[in-house]
């Protein structure tokens, strides 16, 4: 975490800007899907599918961020950060639900290709890529900071990528009436949402599970609070991620008896080591006299 530095945007600006990215892509969503029907092309369907999974995402971030604000209380006592994890998780297992629908629907019509008004679904298809690229600009800068919306922007990103594969099919269709290109670039739609989403998801499952910072290695922090003056050992070690950018470290803590009188002191060196080489801000600290630590207890994990 050392080194990383992530610049908020005012909240009710990022508000403006996700609320306009929900309207411009629901008003979107009708349009292709209609013009998908009409046209009889099943990658615009795709395509107006994709949209909608945007929309859905982008309500879903919205909400997410609104609640992420509340203070902490009583029942809630972490606050309520973490429900934009939640939220990505949701988008994500979303798009791949939608993913594996698209690909299914794709090899039927591999076996009985449909005929399509290619022009139709290129003009559908260039209005949905000038959409996405709006909503993506709109969503962009907020999306390095936060899970939730980053999994909102690659739904656009995604959604981009298919709006010009369906244009090329389109015009495929147009100049040389191929009508197995619409069922492949469904398939290469689905198998670009899919691959992007098993990519991401991950990262959110292991929050979620309170594993450790991906870019974090638990040994390196273990060594630094040992090179704390006084410390002659580190037990029951927990590093964990509270949300996104927030990560958290609990440890027993073994001092040598003549230290004791200087425990405070000690504990405040450990906290200000770990916020400035690891960024971690949400330490808790365990203090055990050498003669009455622990025993047997293991240097990762474990309880009481």
């Amino acid at each position: 975490m050392a080194g990383h530095h992530h610049h908020k945007i005012d909240a009710n600006t990022g508000d403006r800007r996700v609320g306009a990215a929900i309207a411009v892509n629901l008003l979107l969503t009708v349009a292709q899907i209609i013009g998908g029907i009409i046209a009889g092309s099943m990658a615009l369907i795709a395509d107006a599918i994709h949209n909608l999974s945007d929309a859905m995402s982008l309500v879903i971030a919205f909400a997410a961020r609104k609640i992420a604000r509340r203070p902490a209380n009583a029942d809630m006592p972490f606050g309520y950060g973490r429900i934009e994890v939640v939220a990505a998780l949701i988008n994500y297992t979303t798009l791949i639900i939608i993913g594996i629908y698209l690909a299914y629907e794709a090899v039927w019509r591999l076996f009985d290709p449909q005929p399509v008004d290619g022009w139709l679904v290129v003009i559908l298809a260039g209005l949905a890529l000038v959409i996405d690229l709006i909503t993506a600009l709109l969503t962009f800068s907020m999306a390095k900071d936060s899970v939730n919306i980053r999994a909102a922007f690659l739904h656009n990103l995604a959604d981009a990528a298919a709006s010009i594969a369906v244009i090329i099919a389109g015009t495929l269709i147009l100049l040389y009436d191929w009508r197995l290109v619409d069922p492949a670039v469904t398939l290469l739609i689905a198998g670009y949402i899919l691959w992007m989403s098993f990519g991401e998801i991950g990262g959110v499952i292991r929050i979620l599970m309170l594993g450790a910072p991906d870019d974090l290695a638990i040994e390196d922090v273990i060594a630094a609070v040992k090179d704390v003056d006084g410390v002659t050992d580190v037990h029951q070690a927990h590093l964990w991620q509270m949300q996104e950018h927030a990560p958290a470290f609990q440890a027993h803590v073994v001092v040598w008896g003549g230290e004791w009188a200087a425990a405070d002191a000690l504990k405040k060196a450990i906290k200000v080591r770990l916020a400035g080489q690891f960024g971690i801000r949400h330490t808790t600290i365990e203090l055990e006299c050498a003669r009455h630590a622990c025993v047997d207890a293991p240097r990762i994990g474990g309880v009481g």
